[in-house]
């Protein structure tokens, strides 16, 4: 449950489920240059995250005809990891958080997941929007708590628009913008500058 301490090593692990993790200019790995990753789950196992600023030109109507009303602008797949990208997951804001709706599993606030073999139809009145996300991004046990003590990520409260932004291009500067003062000034680090 997010919020909760769990023992790790002999010290206490806070949950970062809900947290945003923002790629740091150090980070050498492609697949997340530049990104924003939401954590969807982080367990002493673990952590599986979406990105939230990788759109395709793939229309979610071509995939999910179903739920392609549901979508939010850009209502296409976004890449949301690595990890197993014939997979989905999708991401949905609810409209009224603190009701409880079967097939939804609550991330932060009112952001979740939604379980995509529920009939889209029943959930139409509850949900605000979603995104859908082909594949996703894993770390095994103490495997991003290692890059993050390497500098590789930002570990930052989000908002709850954030994973549902009209310009998912600007969310990396504008997530360090809002942040203030040198972090600020990391969104205007040069994309083809090499750090050592």
């Amino acid at each position: 449950m997010q919020g909760e301490g769990q023992a790790i090593g002999g010290r206490a692990m806070e949950s970062m489920t809900g947290r945003l993790l923002v790629a740091t200019p150090a980070l050498k790995d492609p697949n997340f240059d530049r990104t924003v990753v939401l954590l969807v789950a982080h367990e002493p196992g673990g952590a599986l995250g979406v990105v939230l600023n990788r759109a395709t030109e793939v229309p979610v109507s071509e995939v999910l005809g179903d739920w392609s009303d549901l979508a939010r602008y850009p209502a296409v797949l976004f890449e949301g990891g690595p990890v197993q990208p014939d997979s989905a997951i999708c991401l949905a804001r609810m409209r009224h958080p603190m009701r409880r709706l079967k097939g939804f599993h609550q991330v932060s606030g009112a952001v979740g997941t939604i379980d995509l073999s529920v009939d889209p139809e029943r959930l139409r009145e509850s949900i605000g929007g979603i995104r859908v996300f082909a594949g996703y991004s894993g770390w095994g046990s103490g495997q991003l708590e290692q890059e993050i003590a390497g500098g590789s990520w930002f570990v930052l409260d989000g908002l709850p628009g954030d994973a549902f932004v009209d310009r998912p291009d600007d969310l990396w500067p504008m997530v360090l913008r809002r942040q203030g003062g040198m972090m600020a000034a990391v969104a205007h680090f040069p994309p083809d500058v090499a750090l050592n």
